[in-house]
């Protein structure tokens, strides 16, 4: 990932670009390049799977390395995580659509699944080709008063795309390609030590994945301003 800054940006006067492996937030740097690693499945096994996930609803399983969820209905189909992952962290994948299906892959980060009812409790949620209009878009469960969309993105859901969501104190990202489509700050976030699990969505959809990744970010806090330009 490589950034060049424009001159009335911070830093300017400094360097013409920023190294690989900074992602540029709003009041954030963050170093992906130093950021500790979690969790690696660069491509699912049988084995790899039932280690790291558990199914809770719809249709899931491992074929020539990626992890394929298959739901057909209007509800969210999901693998959540065995383990939980607290802190600022950052979930990652390589995901791309299994044709007819043309939308909804999501993501879950900072969740809890309630096994009383079978649903998802609290949790951040981001979605690729979602939100009922082609959107990259992010919501907070369970009440989904919090809630961002972009149209922005061009899908094309015959091709592989790397998909990212991540969370800071509240300030949740979603990044496609590398490049940031969402900033959304939760006035009040999450409790990331008590809600740590991490899924997988196929909302009426037919998704695959695989390279996943977990990342607890190096952060750094940045006090933003503008260079002058007159």
């Amino acid at each position: 990932m490589s950034y060049k800054i424009k001159r009335y940006e911070r830093d300017a006067e400094k360097s013409t670009e920023i190294r690989d492996g900074i992602l540029r937030l709003v009041g954030y740097d963050v170093d992906l390049e130093h950021s500790q690693e979690l969790l690696a499945i660069p491509e699912f096994t049988k084995e790899s799977f039932e280690e790291n996930f558990v199914v809770k609803t719809a249709q899931w399983y491992v074929e020539d390395g990626w992890l394929v969820g298959k739901n057909p209905d209007m509800c969210p189909g999901m693998v959540v995580s065995k383990a939980d992952f607290d802190g600022n962290i950052m979930l990652s994948a390589t995901v791309k659509m299994m044709l007819p299906s043309t939308h909804d892959v999501n993501f879950m980060i900072h969740g809890e699944w309630i096994d009383e009812t079978n649903s998802r409790g609290n949790a951040y949620v981001a979605g690729l080709e979602a939100f009922w209009h082609g959107n990259v878009g992010f919501e907070k469960s369970p009440k989904y008063k919090l809630n961002a969309a972009t149209r922005l993105l061009s899908f094309d859901p015959e091709r592989e795309y790397e998909f990212c969501l991540g969370n800071i104190k509240g300030k949740v990202f979603v990044l496609v390609d590398g490049v940031p489509c969402l900033e959304v700050n939760d006035p009040e976030p999450l409790d990331t030590e008590k809600y740590g699990k991490i899924g997988f969505e196929a909302f009426s959809s037919w998704i695959k994945v695989k390279n996943v990744k977990v990342v607890l970010l190096k952060v750094e806090k940045r006090q933003e301003y503008y260079n002058k330009e007159f």
